[in-house]
């Protein structure tokens, strides 16, 4: 199953490894850290132009993806979970 992220970005259900509130994380100083490091890396993918709420961490074949995300958490994390369920 797939989780719909944002514009056209689709990620799978288990490549997931954390969905996070980008209010929250880059309020310390590690937050930060990793998103500018996913950054500079070109593992961040960006799902949309609108103001990120979330985003989602990935690995799929030893590659990490983070994808900014304009949906809150809750809102990805329910329809992580309903996908789950029904498959």
């Amino acid at each position: 199953m797939y989780l719909h992220v944002g514009g056209d970005v689709l990620v799978n259900i288990r490549d997931i490894i954390g969905i996070f509130d980008m209010e929250n994380t880059t309020v310390s100083r590690l937050g930060r850290h990793f998103l500018t490091e996913a950054n500079k890396n070109g593992e961040v993918v960006y799902a949309t132009e609108d103001l990120p709420k979330a985003y989602v961490v990935t690995s799929s074949q030893g590659k990490t993806r983070v994808y900014i995300s304009p949906m809150s958490t809750q809102v990805l994390s329910r329809r992580a979970e309903s996908s789950i369920i029904t498959a």
